[in-house]
């Protein structure tokens, strides 16, 4: 056989493997070319549902094809997760999770996926502290107040929760204070809202999103703040440090993620895409208009703050800091 035919048929044999590669190729940098799937695995309304739908606003116009919206509530995420777990990698079908994505693992028991290595992940969006809020007729003006009513009252002041994040920063608020509270879980903020306003629960934990419209309509007051800072949404509100309990600051977030596997072509420009989003005049009046400070970052530093969260969980765990499943 020449060198000419031989060189002829090993390309020929070669030709097979290499045509599915260009189309993966072809098809990573064709995407997206059909509308893509947005689960939110929360009820609509909230800080992650809103504001997810603004972004998949901007995310459409920039990328020509509609970005839809799905909310798949339930077991705090875990049915909207699950379901994109198991979905193909294609690109087409993503999950905004916040920080109980993470946490789920110490808290569900038998959770049917990992929430690190069954995903990928594509974006940061968001930070968000937590807000102690109470009703407009409470007795409780500042934190102090409620501090000294906690005292007083040894476990009979109750404190509403409603997902595992605020359940956490509850349960680390009192221990940090030296205070005995009764915590109430609710099914969701909408759930603790009546109770709230009507005077017939003291405070309760929830998101900056959740806390501005009621304060602009004069239904509640926000006694304090998690983060380690003060707001610029809410600069006459002092953080929990300020009012005498240190060590129990909380930052929630939530990111964009996709099933295991997804091709990093696609991931990366979906993250540049986001980035760019965010940096959009009319975006940014929107998530103002939300009280949500937009954190994006690459994918490699997401990657990694979802490392450092697992350990911390692993912690809070150990302290019984978090609900059980």
């Amino acid at each position: 056989m020449t060198p000419s035919r031989r060189r002829l048929l090993q390309a020929t044999a070669a030709a097979p493997l290499a045509l599915p590669a260009l189309r993966g190729a072809h098809a990573d940098a064709a995407w997206p070319n059909k509308p893509v799937r947005i689960v939110v695995p929360y009820a609509p309304g909230g800080g992650t549902d809103v504001t997810t739908r603004a972004l998949a606003e901007v995310l459409g116009q920039k990328l020509g094809q509609t970005f839809v919206i799905d909310n798949r509530a339930g077991a705090n995420g875990v049915v909207g997760s699950e379901g994109i777990a198991r979905t193909a990698p294609d690109g087409y079908s993503f999950v905004a999770a916040t920080s109980t994505h993470v946490m789920n693992r110490q808290i569900v028991p038998q959770l049917p996926y990992h929430p690190i290595n069954d995903f990928t992940p594509v974006a940061m969006l968001a930070r968000y502290p937590l807000v102690l809020m109470t009703g407009k007729d409470s007795p409780y003006r500042t934190l102090a107040n409620l501090l000294k009513d906690a005292r007083a009252q040894r476990g009979q002041v109750a404190q509403g929760t409603s997902d595992a994040q605020s359940s956490y920063c509850a349960n680390n608020f009192a221990r940090q204070a030296k205070v005995e509270m009764v915590e109430v879980p609710y099914r969701g903020s909408g759930a603790y809202l009546a109770d709230l306003t009507g005077g017939h629960l003291p405070v309760a934990w929830g998101s900056t999103a959740t806390a501005m419209p009621l304060l602009a309509a004069g239904t509640v007051r926000v006694l304090a703040i998690s983060s380690p800072e003060r707001s610029r949404f809410l600069p006459d509100v002092p953080t929990l440090a300020e009012g005498g309990v240190e060590n129990a600051a909380f930052a929630g977030w939530f990111g964009l993620f996709a099933p295991a596997k997804l091709s990093p072509a696609i991931a990366d420009k979906l993250n540049a895409t986001i980035q760019q989003a965010f940096a959009d005049p009319v975006m940014q009046k929107r998530l103002d208009s939300f009280a949500v400070d937009p954190a994006p970052m690459d994918r490699a530093a997401f990657a990694s703050l979802l490392l450092e969260e697992d350990r911390r969980w692993e912690a809070a765990a150990r302290d019984n800091l978090l609900p059980r499943g």
